[in-house]
């Protein structure tokens, strides 16, 4: 489902001010992030959903009393992965994998930790040999999908990301990660009907809602913007690109106390942090006064 255009990823395009000031990097959707894949039954899922050295215990008693079992290493390893310990994250995963080679799972979360290290050759291999098993895992496609986008091959990107999807129709990460394709290619309009899909899916999530309000920024619409940013705030209070993209927007409504105490939000988050630093001087913010934010 190949719907919209995207460039060929060397630049960004030249209106994306707010994306290149402001985006800050935008990640992956938080609460399903690129984070790690499934661990197959609802039982194992269930066990991977802690990382305390409690439930590390817990999983390695369960490796102990099935050494042959490779579900039980991949569900420790995705544990492991969440905790970002990534070296004992790998070994869990070589081991399951070298118990069933044709475990799709134990592939795509094992890519998962090599996109994590940026070691994005290791995780296009691991990504590739996961849909070769199983070419309807969407997962393994959203991870692909960053992968390429992570070494500026978009087309590639978005061909997965769209297989996600298709697959998938109730994937907030997928259009989340979609949009910001999109956003980072100053296609705005398609950005924000993305966004707009993720969040209805993901509610609780700050980065669609940040990720929106930009976008609406970057077509001069301050108003809407705004009602995106402060939610993002409310939902994320330490959100950095929130709270500078939530100074601007109010700026931009003439709003200026709003704004500082934005603004100055942010310097409390990171008091070197550039773009806050002169939005906060541009709208004569004084070091040391309470501002009203809200």
């Amino acid at each position: 489902m190949y719907r919209r255009r995207i460039g060929n990823g060397r630049h960004l395009a030249r209106g994306t001010l707010v994306a290149a000031a402001l985006l800050l990097g935008i990640v992956p959707l938080a609460g399903c992030s690129s984070g790690i894949l499934s661990t197959t039954t609802p039982e194992a899922q269930e066990a991977a959903t802690g990382t305390s050295e409690a439930n590390l215990a817990s999983l390695s008693s369960v490796v102990e009393r099935n050494p042959n079992d490779p579900q039980a290493y991949n569900t420790r390893g995705s544990v492991y992965g969440q905790a970002g310990r990534f070296e004992q994250a790998l070994a869990d995963f070589d081991k399951a994998i070298s118990l069933d080679t044709k475990y799709a799972q134990a592939y795509a979360n094992r890519g998962l930790v090599h996109r994590q290290t940026r070691k994005l050759d290791l995780a296009l291999a691991d990504y590739n040999k996961a849909l070769a098993l199983d070419p309807a895992y969407a997962a393994a496609l959203l991870g692909r999908g960053l992968v390429h986008r992570q070494r500026g091959q978009l087309i590639l990107a978005l061909n997965d990301f769209n297989k996600a999807i298709a697959i998938r129709p109730d994937n907030a990460q997928a259009y989340y990660n979609r949009g910001v394709l999109y956003q980072g290619q100053n296609q705005h309009q398609f950005a924000i009907d993305d966004f707009s899909i993720a969040i209805t899916l993901s509610p609780q999530q700050a980065e669609p809602l940040t990720a929106r309000g930009l976008s609406y920024l970057a077509v001069n619409d301050a108003k809407a913007a705004v009602g995106d940013l402060d939610e993002a705030v409310q939902v994320e209070p330490q959100g950095l690109a929130a709270w500078v993209a939530r100074g601007l927007a109010y700026e931009r409504l003439g709003e200026k106390e709003k704004a500082a105490g934005s603004y100055a939000k942010a310097l409390n988050i990171k008091r070197d942090h550039e773009p806050a630093r002169e939005g906060f001087s541009r709208v004569g913010g004084q070091y040391g006064k309470t501002y009203q934010t809200f």
